[in-house]
């Protein structure tokens, strides 16, 4: 019987051609990027010019570029998308990640799809039909548990890619139109407006106040950390950061953790393998909280704590402590910790509104702030900008090296190196043409030759194995060791990519059918390609999308697993003494009110117009 491995891949943000490269120079095995149109961050498009300059580079490490083309289209965008879709096959993109179901009806090039997070990817019946039409890899839901992954990978074969870090849509993907109902900005669109981080007023069910000005659906950044293991054992075989809008710290200190999670998890459980080539060495230790975060939640255990609302929708970083004493113009922390100038910090002033400061002064355990700010003792002070981290992770590049093995030979009229990749796919040599002198101490010249061999600075390589072969110890001036070594790199160099395959499949249309036989709004069917892709599958009636036709008042505007009743220490099933909020709530936000049901049932919350 032949045994396989399973690949995992660490899946990072690139929201540039710069940031493509940073995270794979920091340990990603695969990056996602914006189309130059119809991706569903609208601010994070790509030239096609530069998307091929990404897949050039990504594919020297056997890593993967994945386009995001995951926005609704419309009608008059058929022809523009499915051009778009040849140009940036013809690129070198090795996947389109999409949420329209229209775009398997196109006449495509044999570019594998990624059914989007955005196509609602939340019962093992859709993962079902998405990878019987044809998908090479599903999305998943983010709200789904390892017991229900697991589930889903009994029931398929299908590739499971799930997000482990970043941004939290409270809303189920795909199925929020509260942006679109507020102000026209569909985040099936790619121009959400992020409506959930708005602050809201809940009114109980005689429209009183209950609550005034509250962030009640912005809840916290996801981090896995602690689950890698449990996902990859139920099925997860790409491991996806959130943050196509974040920064470039972002990009290397959160791939930078993420890659050191897996690498260990690599090493000590056999059956799995790394999806690309290369070992990463990082001089610093990496840190999630020393990054843009609204705190943290596993968004894996249901209705616990960990999930509720965040501080605040902006970035309050590292939870530093409770302010002991507050003077005019200084506070001391109950617990001190180092502080530096130049860092930022920041607190939830007496409205639940977020202030912060530059600190650009320390004496002992005081840190000075600007006496305008009131802080008062029993405030809770975060760090959301570390400027040493910061200024660390600047200089930080390369972390990433292709490990090769060198051999030293004599030959007729001089020296031959060669260099090859430990897995023996790339090779390469280098001559040197000198005379033969006898070393002098030969301990001394066995040295030094290693030394300068090991010595491959930013050239993308790491030294595994040196031998040589050499009958006597000679001496060698370390200028011509030098020479023949960047020869011999920069010749394996110029090698890396060129035996790298794209993987490529070509659909077959088919008439498997849906699980459904009714639609509305909620499929996202914008244009008519999409409504043949259905009706081929057997469903009978369908709707608009919301974008096109808004559906009537009462509607569902969002399908959330946080619910604010247990937010608030109110819900009847999970929480004792329970009561105040009683069903139907409504939220409140400049003139528009959203009715709130309660399907404890299923342990959820909907949010009507």
């Amino acid at each position: 019987m032949i045994q396989t491995t399973t690949k995992l891949e660490l899946l990072a943000p690139a929201r540039s051609l710069e940031f493509g490269r940073v995270a794979l120079d920091f340990g990603a095995d695969a990056v996602y990027i914006g189309a130059p149109r119809f991706g569903a961050r609208a601010a994070a498009g790509n030239s096609l010019q530069e998307i091929g300059q990404l897949c050039r580079y990504a594919h020297r490490f056997d890593a993967r570029v994945l386009v995001a083309f995951n926005t609704l289209l419309y009608e008059h965008e058929l022809e523009d998308a499915r051009q778009m879709i040849w140009q940036l096959w013809d690129a070198g993109a090795d996947a389109l990640i999409v949420q329209d179901m229209g775009i398997l009806e196109m006449d495509l090039p044999p570019v594998p799809l990624h059914a989007s997070t955005q196509a609602h990817n939340a019962s093992a019946e859709k993962v079902q039909f998405l990878e019987q039409v044809g998908f090479s890899r599903v999305v998943l839901a983010r709200e789904l548990s390892p017991d229900q992954i697991a589930h889903i990978r009994a029931s398929t074969h299908i590739e499971l890619e799930a997000f482990v870090h970043g941004a939290l849509c409270v809303s189920y993907s795909g199925q929020c139109w509260m942006s679109a109902h507020l102000g026209g900005r569909s985040g099936n669109r790619g121009e959400c407006a992020q409506s959930c981080r708005l602050k809201f007023d809940l009114l109980d069910t005689s429209h009183r106040p209950i609550a005034k000005g509250k962030n009640l659906l912005s809840i916290k950044d996801m981090n896995r950390s602690q689950y890698i293991a449990q996902m990859a054992r139920a099925g997860v075989s790409s491991f996806k950061i959130e943050g196509r809008l974040k920064d470039l710290d972002y990009v290397k200190n959160i791939t930078a953790h993420y890659r050191r999670l897996l690498d260990g998890f690599l090493e000590e459980n056999s059956g799995f393998e790394p999806a690309s080539r290369g070992r990463c060495v990082f001089p610093f230790e990496p840190d999630p909280q020393k990054s843009f975060n609204r705190g943290f939640t596993s968004y894996l255990k249901g209705q616990r704590e960990e999930d509720l609302p965040s501080v605040s929708p902006k970035s309050t970083g590292q939870w530093l402590g409770s302010v002991l004493e507050a003077g005019k113009d200084f506070l001391r922390l109950e617990s001190p910790v180092e502080v530096h100038n130049g860092d930022g910090l920041c607190f939830p002033d007496a409205q639940g509104d977020l202030q912060g400061f530059f600190v650009n002064k320390t004496v002992g355990d005081k840190i000075y702030f600007p006496p305008h700010l009131k802080i008062r003792p029993g405030t809770q002070i975060y760090r959301n900008y570390d400027h040493s981290f910061s200024k660390m992770l600047s200089g930080v590049e390369q972390c990433r090296g292709v490990e090769v093995e060198m051999c030293w030979r004599e030959h007729q009229e001089g020296f031959l190196l060669e260099a090859s990749t430990t897995d023996g796919v790339y090779k390469a040599e280098a001559f040197l043409q000198t005379r033969f002198e006898l070393a002098r101490n030969a301990d001394q010249a066995r040295a030094t030759l290693l030394s300068q061999l090991n010595k491959t600075g930013h050239t993308g390589f790491r030294v595994a194995h040196i031998e040589l072969a050499c009958s006597q110890d000679y001496f060698i001036p370390i200028t011509q060791i030098n020479q023949l070594r960047r020869e011999v790199l920069e010749a394996l160099s110029q090698q890396l990519g060129s035996k790298y395959q794209r993987a490529s499949r070509t659909l077959e249309k088919n008439s498997v059918p849906y699980p459904q036989t009714r639609l509305d709004y909620t499929a996202n069917i914008s244009n008519s390609l999409a409504a043949l892709f259905y009706k081929r599958h057997g469903v009978e009636q369908t709707g608009q999308a919301f974008e096109l036709s808004p559906p009537t008042e009462g509607s569902v505007l969002m399908t959330t697993k946080h619910c604010i009743r247990y937010a608030m220490g109110q819900c009847p099933h999970h929480q004792k003494n329970a009561g105040g909020v009683v069903q139907p709530a409504y939220l409140s936000y400049q003139g528009h009110t959203f009715r709130l049901d309660f399907d404890c049932t299923a342990c959820r919350m909907l949010i009507r117009s």
